[in-house]
């Protein structure tokens, strides 16, 4: 069994609380990355979108099951893989911060061991590529 780590570090002339909004807020996160997802729990928070909650990525019986498990405004989302998927120990953190300078940084980092030899490989290139090209459309969508 190998673990993979994917981390994308980015700096966005936007303000954090409209950044961290956007990957918040499920429906629009899916926006971000190009793929339907969906709230199927709301979390008992102030914000729907926080602890507890999870999103189903993906249509039908393939998609994957994301439950929120740290959920701090403008801050901090933690979120792991809560379906039977074809990785294991799955753990997204998004930091949000401000810099000095008045923008907007965040560090993205998605750890998971893979099952299957050699699939994590192509599991982390998808996901990476996928992530890389969506938080470029952040400007935009944000």
């Amino acid at each position: 069994m190998a673990m993979y780590t994917i981390e994308i570090n980015e700096t966005f002339d936007v303000p954090r609380d409209r950044v961290f909004a956007l990957f918040a807020d499920h429906h629009r996160f899916g926006k971000l990355i190009g793929a339907p997802v969906k709230r199927i729990k709301d979390s008992d928070q102030a914000d729907p979108n926080g602890i507890g909650s999870v999103r189903k990525i993906g249509i039908g019986p393939i998609g994957l099951k994301e439950t929120v498990l740290n959920f701090e405004p403008d801050s901090l989302i933690e979120y792991a893989i809560t379906s039977l998927s074809p990785i294991r120990n799955h753990m997204g953190r998004i930091r949000f911060e401000e810099t000095a300078d008045g923008l907007t940084r965040i560090n993205y980092t998605i750890t998971f061991d893979d099952i299957v030899p050699f699939t994590g490989k192509v599991v982390s290139t998808a996901l990476e590529q996928g992530l890389r090209r969506g938080i470029k459309r952040v400007p935009r969508l944000a």
